[in-house]
């Protein structure tokens, strides 16, 4: 399936990541469909087409699957029965069902990473305090409780730090504390990785096979939410090549067409582990709707559209900054510095912890 211009591409979700793939549909000529359930979408401000209705309402789905010529989404939550439904109704999806399914759940990711041959941080699954103090022996201490399912920007997982000098009953009290800080919902326990620094690959395949992979971006975390990404990243190119060489793997073995982000941890030695992917474009690929020709948005509607992929060579090195609750406060003076590119989201309520706009400053190579 190939999209013409002026056709239209669906897309599951409204957020500012629906919104700025509208944006770079529009560029192509392309016009864009949001289904969403909020009503107050930011994706719907820059869209031809809206959606207001749940992602179990079938009726609105089997409409809106009539409605566009390809059908894609923009957060990994979309429930992976609203993808099978609209495949089942001769919808092409992109991409497809099992990168949703699998980066759904963390235990299943892990798996799959491993299956790959790439390597991830030790982990046990979590059903009960029990299994938790059998995973706890397995990984060691620190370590890292999330839950299998949608948690994201640090939500939906806290970290044990008790240690074996603890008294039995303080560390069953810290045991008890962590499973009710996931919810004591079915979780994953990753062991604590002393990392050198975290990076993320941004890379793109096309329905038929071509593969383009943005340069790598460093990553500084916050509270558990990205804050800042650089290219290039101080990273050697032995360590950039392990990391395209995993997110090649990954692309071909999901049989994935659009983009995906995927996140490495980097160890002293320069080797890599896998944290985890997105199936979809990425808070950490930002930076390339200003330092290169064409953005992570650009890139992915090329693919689902079925045309062929950009070039996604960097012009400028970047420091994309995450503008988070009330930082966008301050989009006045950062519109006035020099060589800054200011992104907002057109959101109402500018929340503690909630991404209200990036800004991104480019040094000219």
């Amino acid at each position: 399936m190939i999209v013409e211009p002026n056709g239209t591409i669906g897309i599951l979700g409204g957020g500012q990541l629906g919104r700025m793939l509208a944006n770079a549909a529009s560029q192509l000529g392309l016009r864009t469909h949001v289904f969403c359930p909020e009503e107050s979408s930011p994706a719907f401000e820059v869209c031809a087409g809206i959606t207001v209705a749940a992602y179990d309402d079938q009726a609105s789905l089997s409409a809106f699957a009539k409605a566009v010529d390809v059908i894609t989404y923009e957060f990994e939550n979309v429930p992976a029965d609203t993808v099978a439904f609209l495949e089942a109704q001769g919808a092409i999806v992109r991409p497809g069902a099992k990168a949703l399914k699998t980066a759904q759940d963390r235990l299943h990711e892990k798996e799959f990473v491993r299956a790959i041959g790439a390597d991830t941080a030790d982990f046990h699954p979590v059903d009960d305090l029990k299994s938790l103090k059998a995973g706890l022996d397995k990984v060691g201490r620190p370590a890292i409780l999330k839950t299998r399912r949608l948690g994201y920007d640090g939500k939906g997982q806290t970290r044990i730090t008790t240690d074996d000098s603890d008294l039995s009953a303080a560390y069953d009290k810290a045991i008890e504390f962590a499973w009710a800080e996931v919810g004591a919902a079915p979780s994953i326990l990753e062991g604590f990785i002393p990392f050198e620094r975290e990076i993320s690959v941004i890379g793109a395949r096309s329905h038929d096979g071509e593969i383009r992979l943005f340069d790598p971006a460093e990553n500084v975390h916050r509270n558990g939410i990205l804050k800042t990404s650089t290219v290039p990243a101080s990273t050697s190119e032995e360590t950039n090549e392990k990391a395209f060489t995993v997110t090649r793997k990954m692309l071909e073995e999901l049989d994935y067409v659009g983009v995906i982000g995927v996140e490495f941890f980097v160890l002293p030695d320069g080797d890599i582990l896998v944290n985890e992917y997105a199936p979809r474009v990425h808070n950490s690929g930002h930076w390339t709707q200003d330092a290169c020709a064409v953005s992570q948005f650009e890139q992915h509607i090329r693919a689902v559209a079925g045309w062929p992929l950009g070039d996604p060579v960097i012009h400028s090195s970047a420091v994309m900054e995450n503008l988070i609750g009330a930082e966008v406060k301050n989009w006045r003076s950062l519109a006035q510095e020099k060589n800054a590119c200011v992104h907002l989201y057109g959101k109402s309520e500018a929340r503690d912890g909630r991404k209200m706009g990036h800004v991104t400053r480019l040094a000219m190579n």
